[in-house]
């Protein structure tokens, strides 16, 4: 553990008084994840957090996409993500095997596509870019993509596969990671924190998503994404299996299968702190969708609905101790990447409450310090509503 706290011993009572060897602040998936951990490792641990995945992991369609998230100048970003999504299969599969929950985990990858010669040759600057990185992206002719999902519009001129995308179901996931987390001896306290002064632990863990600005004063923005949830008209499994990210018509969405008939269309990028839903991005998401998958003009809409994932400067999470309170780890700004994010996350920070190294080459390029404010915690505020769990992708 971090010096410079009280610890707990295996063996002591676990009664009210003694003090928590970790406290997490928010029980979104990351937090979920990293409390889940420590616990296994013997260590008293708290959660505190008035509403448990009411926030941005609610409203995530659960993409692990290393590949298909590939940006331009985010090569020390893409390398984290294909670093935890390495680590997918194994967390997935240890987390249902302690709890017995279905969290929705699929290995079917995804495609990227294209519908007109523009959106085709925008799309291909990036894959020749994600190809330069050594990412697995497969170019495919339209005859191939449609052998893949005959669904797919006959106007789609060419796409790729990233086969090592996969995807998880985040509403299933949150409430696994808790059981999880509440099965290996972590508490749920089901009530916020304003101020970590008032926090007594050994370490504290900041898994607050947009709200880590207004208690530690790192730049941790809201970016608000509207989602639309679709449901196959005859209940049964959507008619397609891949998750298909394209370009229509400059357009950019994403179209997420699941097994019990639920499509996620997503997603908007915006900087708002608001969590309304506009018409307008509804008939942009709807629209672009269809044009990729015709059938889905037949699907129910079931769902429109917001959130707003943590962003930072440089689009990066921000991961390790304050530098000025090194017993205060961060764990925050994950905004696309989430999910995809929360094995690493979990590992690494994990690592530093029970007194790993804090030079680990993995979490160099995403220490807090190299936003260092000199705020004390009192710097930039968060809004109510943005005070909840981890980005969505």
């Amino acid at each position: 553990m971090l010096s410079g706290g009280p610890s707990y011993t295996r063996g002591v009572s676990r009664g009210p008084l003694l003090t928590p060897d970790v406290v997490v602040v928010g029980a979104g998936p990351v937090g979920l994840a990293i409390a889940w951990r420590c616990a296994q490792r013997g260590l008293r641990v708290v959660v505190r957090d008035p509403a448990p995945g009411s926030g941005a992991s609610h409203v995530a369609a659960g993409m692990l996409a290393p590949v298909a998230e590939a940006y331009f100048g985010e090569r020390e970003l893409t390398g984290l993500l294909t670093e935890s999504a390495a680590r997918w299969p194994e967390f997935a599969a240890e987390l249902e095997a302690a709890t017995g929950v279905d969290i929705g985990y699929r290995t079917e990858g995804t495609l990227m596509v294209g519908l007109t010669a523009d959106d085709l040759a925008e799309a291909r600057r990036l894959w020749a870019y994600q190809q330069e990185l050594g990412l697995p992206v497969t170019p495919l002719r339209p005859s191939q993509l449609r052998e893949r999902e005959p669904a797919l519009a006959p106007r789609v001129r060419g796409g790729a596969l990233a086969a090592t995308d996969h995807q998880v179901d985040p509403r299933r996931l949150v409430p696994a990671l808790r059981l999880a987390a509440e099965r290996a001896g972590a508490v749920l306290v089901p009530e916020p924190v304003r101020n970590l002064a008032g926090v007594l632990a050994g370490v504290t863990v900041v898994a607050a998503g947009c709200g880590a600005a207004a208690l530690t004063g790192l730049p941790v923005r809201p970016v608000k994404g509207q989602v639309l949830r679709l449901r196959a008209p005859d209940g049964g499994p959507p008619g397609f299996r891949h998750v298909i990210r394209g370009y229509a018509d400059g357009e950019q969405v994403y179209l997420v299968p699941r097994q019990h008939g639920e499509v996620v269309v997503g997603a908007t990028v915006e900087e708002r702190s608001d969590v309304d839903v506009s018409a307008g991005a509804v008939l942009r998401l709807l629209r672009a969708a269809i044009e990729l998958l015709p059938e889905l003009a037949e699907y129910d809409l079931v769902e429109t609905v917001a959130g707003l994932r943590p962003g930072t400067p440089d689009n990066a999470p921000i991961l390790g101790p304050l530098p000025d309170r090194p017993n205060v780890l961060a764990a925050t700004g994950h905004h696309r990447h989430g999910i995809v994010l929360t094995p690493v996350t979990a590992d690494l920070i994990t690592d530093l409450a029970t007194g790993g190294a804090t030079d680990d080459p993995l979490l160099a390029p995403f220490r807090p310090d190299r936003f260092h404010t000199g705020t004390g915690g009192r710097g930039v505020a968060g809004s109510e509503q943005s005070r909840k769990d981890e980005a969505w992708s």
